[in-house]
């Protein structure tokens, strides 16, 4: 999905700060907000591919409590705040088989990704934008937190769940002081992220990763809509969230799923 010059700019003039930013859901949310007229910030491990994409690149591993202190720095630094605030960064990599095959570093590692990057980052530009009266915060969850599975997802999902608790709490405390916190879901996205993660548990159960596609669909329900998600499709439902449009949005979670989610 490509965005032109004609896209709305119902963003200008905003700051944005986009983690996991350069590759997949991250990647795709940060070429919207941009299209919209954003200024964004974009964090990750990993440098971006495109060179046009570095501008207000900042390295950071923000699974490293020392790391998100230094990035919260470097915004504050150069643009004071932010108006919006992507909380994508998340990971499933903790190994599949189970409980058994869960050690507590594995726990630790998805808590540390999937939970408490989001809490630090939270708490050092919630003040900032409480005291502006506005902002926005969008946690990028998953159906996982809602869907779990022993054998692939178990300490991701317990992240996962635990994020979506967390950002309903915030969005209670922050909404009389005029700060939207929402949760967005997503379910299968067609990512480089994706395709790993099917080529390994394909490789473990000595199945093409074909199958193995087929196989996961099936897991979850099926996904009603017969395919998985352009991450540019994910992009511009958080977009509309963190938009003017969506001033009554808040303490919600947005499943981005293809009508996979099996229940009302």
């Amino acid at each position: 999905m490509q965005y032109t010059q004609q896209a709305s700019l119902a963003l200008e003039g905003k700051i944005a700060l986009v983690t996991g930013g350069t590759k997949g859901i991250g990647r795709a949310i940060a070429q919207r907000l941009k299209a919209s007229g954003a200024t964004v910030v974009v964090t990750a491990r990993s440098e971006p591919e495109k060179s046009e994409e570095r501008d207000h690149f900042i390295a950071a591993d923000l699974a490293d409590a020392a790391a998100a202190d230094q990035l919260v720095a470097a915004v504050r630094e150069q643009f004071g705040g932010l108006d919006i605030l992507i909380n994508n960064l998340g990971a499933n990599t903790a190994p599949a088989g189970g409980f058994s095959k869960l050690t507590d570093k594995d726990w630790n590692d998805a808590m540390q990704v999937n939970l408490l990057a989001a809490v630090r980052l939270d708490r050092a530009f919630l003040p900032g934008m409480i005291n502006a009266g506005s902002g926005v915060i969008i946690h990028v969850s998953s159906t996982s937190g809602m869907f779990p599975l022993w054998d692939t997802t178990m300490a991701y999902s317990a992240a996962k769940a635990a994020l979506n608790a967390y950002s309903k709490a915030l969005a209670t405390e922050v909404a009389p002081k005029g700060v939207r916190v929402v949760t967005v879901s997503p379910g299968l996205n067609k990512t480089g992220a994706m395709s790993n993660f099917l080529e390994g548990l394909a490789a473990t159960a000595g199945i093409s990763t074909e199958e193995m596609t087929r196989n996961l669909l099936q897991r979850v329900g099926g996904v009603p809509l017969g395919r998985m998600a352009d991450p540019a499709e994910t992009a511009e439902v958080v977009h509309f969230l963190v938009s003017p449009a969506a001033s009554y949005l808040t303490g919600t979670n947005i499943a981005v799923d293809g009508g996979n989610f099996p229940v009302v």
